[in-house]
């Protein structure tokens, strides 16, 4: 019996964990080489930002994932609920209900003071990197984790996802800010994880999920980032978070037109 079953363990090892992770891994490194290593949200280099843009957030943190979870698509180990790809009029009514909480909070708290424009500039800025992260945290690992210990029920399967993702994400921040990893930089990106892995398991909604971390984003992380930035609408910035939620939205209507979720009564 376990010689039989040890075979079909590695392989959900495999396809579930293994493979996964180090798509993760990968796009963690691409991170910190294009933009911690670089300091490209600190000092002004538009450049730096579209090519972070293009390999980190797009090519690997968006469309990699995608190529991967087409496999586990057709293995029946995920489907498109449980990655948080829904219907237009939900995925509009979730944003809707995320923007208005969100703008509230920017109302109270905007670290910028009065100047919305600013908070506005800084979620273009940190767009992209919301996206890559939502894609790779709870898109990909969270969705294939949640498969891995789908046997041990729901409320297992949901608690071990929420925080692995936790985990994965407050990781991100050795790469985005190498050289501000103090107690209160990771404490943080940790509860900024938490309330993404909650909203996204309770709601599963790709689009929410990611307005929900770039807004907690820019709250963190806003003394790290270029006042130029802020300030000012740069086109480098604006095209690069153009070019990144076209990408989303391309996948969207690529995976809504070639696998369908079957609801049984």
């Amino acid at each position: 019996m376990t010689g039989q079953q040890s075979p079909e363990l590695r392989s959900a090892t495999l396809r579930l964990l293994v493979i996964p992770f180090a798509i993760y891994t990968t796009w963690l490194l691409e991170t910190f080489l294009l933009e911690g290593s670089m300091h490209t949200f600190e000092r002004f280099d538009p450049p730096g930002i579209f090519l972070y843009t293009i390999i980190a957030c797009i090519i690997t943190g968006i469309v990699a994932p995608l190529l991967y979870i087409r496999n586990t698509f057709i293995s029946g180990a995920v489907n498109m609920f449980q990655i948080g790809f829904r219907a237009l009029r939900r995925t509009f009514l979730a944003c809707v209900l995320t923007c208005s909480i969100g703008y509230g909070a920017v109302i109270l708290f905007n670290p910028f003071g009065t100047d919305r424009f600013a908070f506005v500039n800084a979620i273009i800025l940190l767009l992209p990197g919301a996206i890559a992260s939502v894609m790779m945290c709870w898109v990909l690992m969270g969705t294939h984790v949640q498969a891995f210990v789908r046997s041990g029920g729901a409320i297992i399967s949901i608690s071990v996802g929420i925080m692995v993702t936790t985990v994965l994400f407050g990781v991100t921040t050795f790469a985005y800010f190498p050289a501000f990893l103090q107690q209160d930089v990771l404490f943080s990106s940790a509860i900024i994880g938490i309330i993404a892995a909650i909203f996204f398991f309770a709601v599963r909604e790709v689009y929410a999920t990611i307005l929900v971390v770039a807004v907690c984003s820019v709250f963190t992380m806003a003394d790290r980032i270029n006042p130029f930035y802020v300030q000012n609408a740069v086109p480098y910035v604006w095209i690069s978070a153009g070019l990144a939620v076209c990408t989303l939205i391309i996948i969207h209507w690529y995976l809504s037109r070639n696998f369908v979720t079957i609801k049984i009564p």
